[in-house]
């Protein structure tokens, strides 16, 4: 049997396969040209993105510090105001303790704001503190503005106390009045003729020793002395003397009772008992001890009998 020889290769067949592997090599790199690409794009996309949220967060965090620092001009213009409110009514050392923490407080704030000024780039933190240290200002100045509410609750309760005082006042002047008007008609009372007449009335102060004291500070004693002359149309009898002697602040000095004047009951320095036979009796003396502080001054005595003022006579007793 005759043997066959292999077939060779046909031009056309070669030529098809280097085609088919110049299309596989042009696709690999135009696959490897897409990826590539797309690295390079989704890299700088990202990129972009990061940078964007960080402008953003820029903005946002300069936002803020605006608003801080317009928060931090408004409680100062605050401050000023309630300042000049509390210099009236406010202890130096209260306004002193309060005015170093609000300025303690004031600096700390201004030193975080110039650094966040020359600051290009600002972080949360930073943030954060500036507005701690704000809330507390905000916090100090609540607190002067309860110091000076109630400062001014106190002083409308003094107001008050002041107004009741006043009608108080009122009402003393009122019975100041209505006793100048008893003693006028007590002058008046004076001129019966039935009534004791009293002559030579005077006052004296006296020392320990019954000396005479020039100085009314240092007595121990007021001696007042008179003369009852005759007096035929004064009834005789036993006659009660009382004596009122009144200071110059307007206190009436001892305390030895009350007598009957004009339907009313008067209180009395000193009284005496005297016999009264219609004939004239000299140096009468009536003594008081002291018993409080005198004063310097213009001194009034009085006199009283028989439901009548007998005389009134003022005296300077240095």
């Amino acid at each position: 049997m005759e043997q066959q020889p292999s077939p060779n290769p046909t031009p056309d067949n070669s030529h098809q396969r280097r085609m088919m592997l110049w299309i596989i090599i042009g696709l690999a790199a135009v696959v490897i040209g897409l990826a590539v690409w797309f690295i390079v794009y989704s890299t700088t996309q990202r990129k972009a993105y990061e940078e964007a949220v960080a402008l953003k967060e820029q903005a946002e965090l300069d936002m803020q510090q605006r608003e801080l620092e317009n928060d931090y001009e408004a409680l100062n213009n605050e401050f000023a105001i309630f300042e000049n409110q509390r210099q009236l009514i406010m202890d130096d050392s209260v306004k002193r303790e309060l005015t170093q923490k609000y300025e303690t407080a004031r600096l700390q704030i201004e030193k975080l704001q110039q650094e966040l000024r020359s600051q290009k780039n600002k972080s949360a933190a930073e943030i954060r503190k500036l507005k701690d240290e704000i809330t507390t200002l905000r916090n100090l100045l609540r607190h002067y503005v309860e110091e000076i509410a109630r400062l001014n609750q106190e002083n409308e309760a003094l107001r008050t106390e002041n107004a009741e005082i006043k009608n108080r006042n009122e009402q003393l002047s009122s019975r100041v009045e209505a006793t100048s008007r008893q003693n006028q008609v007590l002058s008046e009372r004076m001129t019966l003729a039935e009534k004791l007449n009293v002559t030579g009335l005077n006052l004296t102060a006296l020392n320990k020793k019954g000396k005479n004291e020039k100085k009314v500070q240092k007595a121990t004693q007021l001696r007042v002395t008179f003369t009852i002359p005759q007096n035929n149309s004064t009834p005789v009898g036993e006659k009660t003397i009382y004596l009122r002697i009144v200071s110059p602040s307007g206190q009436l000095l001892g305390g030895a009772g009350t007598f009957p004047f004009e339907g009313a009951q008067l209180q009395c320095t000193a009284k005496k008992v005297v016999e009264y036979a219609g004939e004239e009796i000299g140096g009468v003396t009536i003594y008081w001890d002291v018993n409080t502080a005198l004063s310097a001054g213009q001194y009034t005595v009085e006199l009283f009998a028989d439901n009548y003022r007998l005389i009134s006579r003022s005296f300077e007793l240095r």
